[in-house]
């Protein structure tokens, strides 16, 4: 789960796929919204985008490390990121998104994700984000910047999630017992958690461009 070269949806046969695949990825989001899975989301060769009024975290921790991926034409590919882990966080409205360009005989095709809006926050615990660009409002406690990122693990974040994720120990890393984010808007490559409980949960696919933001 922890490896950044993940299967995602490369959406070949489309038309042929598309019924089955929602329908199972339906039954994983059900699982999901009742905190039975562990959760990995990522799109081979694409980023996606991401939403919230608010995350509040403990145990926050970032270093920049470098994703291993393959492109949608299963050629290899490198995204430098930022990862942000947290112990324990909780995401008010949180919308992810990602668009597929350019399917035969569909054009684009958009998934949306929308959890958390309804009173009750979702709910995650080792929660790791690879962040390509962010823009939020943050209040951080206790802060430590400039950490070594190879002493992560003895500090109050999580640490690294390792797998093929390449991160450089000795490079420059912060860390902080409680981050408050609001009005969040990112662009990431893969999102992994140990628990990821989506409070609301509702999944729609449509034609176009429909994006968070």
């Amino acid at each position: 789960m922890e490896s950044q070269v993940r299967g995602g949806t490369r959406w070949k046969r489309f038309a042929v796929v598309m019924v089955p695949s929602v329908a199972a990825t339906a039954a994983i989001g059900v699982a999901l919204g009742q905190g039975a899975l562990a959760a990995s989301f990522s799109v081979s060769g694409q980023s996606f985008k991401v939403t919230a009024d608010r995350l509040e975290g403990t145990g926050f921790s970032q270093y920049g490390a470098i994703d291993q991926g393959y492109t949608l034409k299963g050629e290899k590919a490198a995204h430098p990121v930022a990862v942000s882990a947290f112990k324990s966080a909780d995401i008010t409205n949180m919308c992810q998104s990602v668009v597929t360009p350019d399917l035969p005989f569909v054009g684009s095709v958009s998934l949306t994700l929308k959890a958390g809006g309804k009173g009750t926050p979702v709910h995650a615990e080792n929660l790791y984000i690879d962040i390509e660009d962010l823009s939020a409002d943050a209040t951080f406690k206790n802060i430590d910047i400039g950490v070594a990122a190879g002493d992560m693990k003895n500090g109050p974040g999580p640490g690294m999630k390792g797998g093929k994720e390449m991160a450089n120990g000795f490079g420059f890393g912060q860390q902080a017992e409680t981050a408050v984010l609001t009005d969040v808007k990112q662009t990431a490559w893969a999102t992994t958690a140990g628990t990821f409980k989506l409070s609301g949960l509702k999944m729609s696919l449509s034609k176009g461009v429909k994006e968070c933001y």
